[in-house]
């Protein structure tokens, strides 16, 4: 059984670390657990220890540890650090450790981050019915805009997944692109009731909930569900970003979108929303100069 697939006596933990509830990973209490389960838990703490920033605790825990499993994890320390070298480790262990499921998820998170999206799914690929991997790989071929793939992805798991979260989650992502009220509707649905059950209420669920109702028209709703993400703590960089764009969209004040953007910044200066904005701008700015007033002298 894929010991990350959410059933049994991991069903808690796994649920909070897939909902982004981090600190609740760290908390959980894993003496009761089986060792095969409690070493799946370590991995989902050490994880969440990365999430939360703290790469350097991780890496110091790891440092005398040689297999694989450890070094996938201080890879992921380093690269979420902004330690370039942790690519390159990922990318060596997915040449080095191909078939160890720890690395395929954690080295391919490495890789997909750094936009090495071949080699991330030829090594995620070669999971054996591991449903964290399916989850990336969709994320990957929505990030390529390759949703003819993320659905193909999600309708091969479902033949042998049973009614799990991750494929919820992978499924509720691509009806999102795919589009339609149906699909939106469908959605929400998965999002709000992680929002609204406790133990999985998380800045990620509420963005999720938000991002629902904004393709379906209900804008106070996603200001309330975004709003209630802000107030969260461990509120991400997504909850701001989110908040942007509906200000923007519902016509408020431009001091009030720019503050948001700022917020933005501070939380995550090299976000994907500050990089259109920027390319925008010095597009719009290329094209306007080529209409500039020319003052005869």
């Amino acid at each position: 059984m894929d010991p990350f697939s959410g059933e049994g006596e991991l069903l808690n933990i796994t649920t909070a670390f897939y909902t982004h509830a981090y600190q609740e990973v760290l908390d959980f209490d894993t003496t009761a657990l089986s060792a095969q389960n409690k070493a799946a838990a370590q991995i989902l703490k050490y994880r969440a220890q990365i999430a939360l920033g703290q790469q350097s605790a991780v890496i110091s825990s790891l440092k005398s540890s040689k297999d694989p499993s450890s070094r996938a994890l201080t890879a992921l320390a380093k690269f979420s650090s902004g330690d370039a070298s942790g690519l390159e480790d990922a990318s060596t262990l997915a040449d080095e450790e191909p078939e160890d499921a720890v690395v395929q998820l954690v080295a391919g998170t490495v890789l997909a981050a750094g936009e090495d999206y071949a080699k991330a799914t030829d090594l995620l690929s070669k999971h054996q019915g591991s449903l964290e991997a399916v989850a990336l790989l969709v994320q990957i071929h929505l990030q390529q805009n390759r949703t003819d793939l993320a659905l193909k992805e999600v309708a091969g798991a479902k033949r042998w997944a049973n009614d799990s979260l991750l494929i919820n989650l992978a499924e509720s992502w691509t009806n999102l692109r795919v589009g339609g009220s149906e699909k939106y509707q469908s959605s929400f649905y998965v999002f709000e009731e992680l929002a609204t059950t406790p133990g999985t209420t998380s800045p990620t669920a509420l963005v999720g909930q938000a991002v629902a109702e904004m393709h379906l028209g209900r804008w106070e709703e996603a200001n309330a569900a975004l709003e209630q993400a802000m107030s969260l703590e461990g509120a991400s960089a997504e909850s701001v970003a989110n908040a942007a764009v509906l200000a923007s969209v519902l016509g408020k004040k431009d001091e009030q979108v720019q503050e948001l953007l700022k917020k933005l910044g501070g939380q995550q200066n090299d976000h994907a929303l500050l990089k259109d904005l920027k390319e925008k701008s010095e597009l719009f700015d290329q094209a306007a100069g080529k209409y500039s007033a020319k003052v005869a002298s």
